[in-house]
């Protein structure tokens, strides 16, 4: 029977947990006293003879391998194997209790889905409740120990009212070497089936839900039988043991007290009871001891499940629920509070201390801040395109117009003039900001005198580009010049337009040496006929590779 205790540590106090220790059922010392006993004798037996039966000499040789035990015996790693060994099978414990097979989520579906209060309406509820209990009953006899003892044969399955003669003679009929404990669940969805075709069951929602509810169900037994099935692997069990009991088989040598004597290292104290290593023994064979305690739950020991309550229970409550209570409601009437717009249930003197605590509203309710960072920031004063996840649009306008390969018109005829034209210096054709910063508006490099933005220059110039600029007669050498393609013409009207840099941005490379600036010292005159200034004077064109 399961050991409950949690009423006992509801709450904590001083030494709540030393009343646990006087417990005798289900407990450590229960458990592991045989094991304390023997070894407590072995080690005794060990002493008495190396200090009265040994002679000097078999002294020595005892003393030696005393050493060479205390030694050597910490290299085997007990706890690194025995840790990992527990966990794993506390978890699979744990596991295991959660698939057992309950039957409450459906036997709510069959009492809400399953209609009709005559009496073939309550012998399909009934029998739909019982076959759930039989599938329970026929698994659980096959993994418990305890409930095999109860159910030993069918025949007693059929005494206990779980299966019928006629049913029992079907099951047997049918051939199977497996474990034939679905067997009921086919006949529930047999009978689901024929419910429907009644009309006992109204709808296809209504028999879906039963089937969805059946397999949960049919799933918890089927993972009962594959743990059952599936155990921790042999081996791993195997190396657990063996590390545990050989090393206190070394303890048991290499904890002996020594003469002191004879001065060997770590011996000037002669004791008769190993205090430290009977505790080292209490605790490393308690943890293999509790591994080997639920490492199989369906036993009989102290703390095993209690399957035989279970099934009891569950038969009682599932038939309860379809039958006496199918159809069975109190009558509607208006609660307590039906009028009160802040309804609150009564305390007892023991509990109207809580009501002086006030209800948690979230964990910053009672942050502050100060009053100038709770002022909101009208978006106007926030300097547009200077986020750091940005960069600023004429920044990137002016690489693009710098670097970008276009295959003809103002883009190849720009990128011409920036390295050839006469008017305009070495040193401003060469000029590049070098402020390590590109997203500040202020550059800290000393750039030549008269030098304007890119965008700035063509303004003044009266380029405004693009449908903007109006329509204007071609020149001579426009017209020399080839028709251009129209992808060459739709990067011409991004590049005059600024607003469009982010369009252009993914078809030119960007370049990390040329500046921003273009410089405008050498542009005067007025604008000529056909071309700007700048484009009068004729340009060699370059081959490019």
């Amino acid at each position: 029977m399961t050991v409950t205790y949690t009423a006992r540590v509801a709450n904590a106090r001083f030494g709540g947990f030393y009343k646990l220790l006087l417990l005798w059922r289900g407990s450590i010392y229960k458990l592991l006293y045989k094991e304390f006993l023997v070894f407590s004798i072995a080690y005794l037996g060990l002493s008495l003879t190396y200090r009265f039966v040994l002679t000097e000499d078999q002294k020595r040789h005892f003393e030696k391998l005393v050493i060479y035990c205390d030694n050597y015996a910490n290299l085997i790693p007990v706890s690194f194997v025995l840790g990992f060994y527990v966990t794993l099978v506390v978890n699979r414990w744990w596991s295991q209790y959660t698939c057992m097979p309950m039957p409450d989520r459906l036997m709510c579906a069959i009492s809400g889905n399953v209609h009709g209060g005559d009496e073939r309406g309550r012998l399909y509820r009934r029998t739909l409740m019982r076959y759930c209990g039989l599938a329970a009953v026929l698994i659980l006899r096959s993994v418990s120990t305890a409930v095999f003892k109860r159910f030993p044969t069918i025949d007693h399955v059929v005494e206990a009212g779980f299966m019928t003669r006629e049913e029992r003679k079907k099951y047997e009929n049918l051939s199977s070497s497996y474990n034939k404990y679905w067997i009921p669940c086919v006949w529930f969805t047999n009978l689901v089936a024929q419910a429907r075709k009644e009309g006992r069951v109204r709808d296809n929602c209504a028999l879906k839900l039963l089937m969805e509810e059946l397999n949960h169900f049919r799933g918890n037994c089927s993972m009962l039988f594959h743990y059952d099935w599936i155990s921790v692997p042999l081996v791993y069990t195997q190396v657990v043991t063996i590390a545990v009991y050989s090393f206190f088989m070394a303890c048991l040598i290499g904890r002996q007290f020594l003469d002191p004597a004879q001065g060997y290292q770590g011996h000037d104290l002669d004791l008769c009871v190993p205090i430290f290593t009977l505790l080292q023994f209490f605790f490393y064979v308690g943890w293999l001891k509790v591994a080997e305690q639920l490492i199989n739950p369906f036993g009989e020991d102290d703390d095993d499940f209690e399957t035989n309550l279970l099934i009891d229970r569950n038969f009682q409550v599932s038939m309860l629920a379809v039958d006496e209570m199918y159809d069975n409601l109190p009558l509607l009437e208006k609660d307590r509070y039906w009028d009160a717009s802040n309804p609150r249930a009564p305390y007892t003197a023991a509990t109207v201390f809580l009501l002086h605590h006030p209800s948690f509203q979230g964990s910053t309710f009672d942050m502050t801040l100060p009053k100038e960072d709770m002022q909101f920031q009208a978006l106007e004063e926030i300097d547009e395109g200077l986020e750091p996840s940005r960069p600023l649009p004429l920044h990137l306008l002016n690489r693009l117009l710098a670097t970008g390969p276009s295959p003809g018109g103002f883009g190849r005829r720009l990128s011409l003039l920036r390295r050839k034209n006469s008017c305009v210096s070495e040193a401003s054709a060469s000029y590049s900001c070098l402020c390590p910063d590109t997203q500040s508006p202020a550059c800290g490099c000393e750039p030549p005198a008269h030098r304007l933005p890119l965008a700035a220059a063509l303004e003044q110039w009266g380029w405004a580009g693009g449908e903007e600029a109006g329509p204007r007669a071609p020149s001579s050498q426009e017209e020399a010049l080839p028709e251009e393609p129209d992808l060459a013409r739709q990067r011409q009207a991004s590049l005059l337009h600024p607003n469009s840099a982010a369009s252009v941005a993914s078809g030119f490379p960007v370049a990390q040496d040329v500046g921003p600036l273009v410089d405008t010292s050498c542009l005067s005159g007025p604008p000529g006929p056909g071309y700007r200034p700048w484009l009068q004077n004729p340009i060699e064109e370059e081959s490019s590779a």
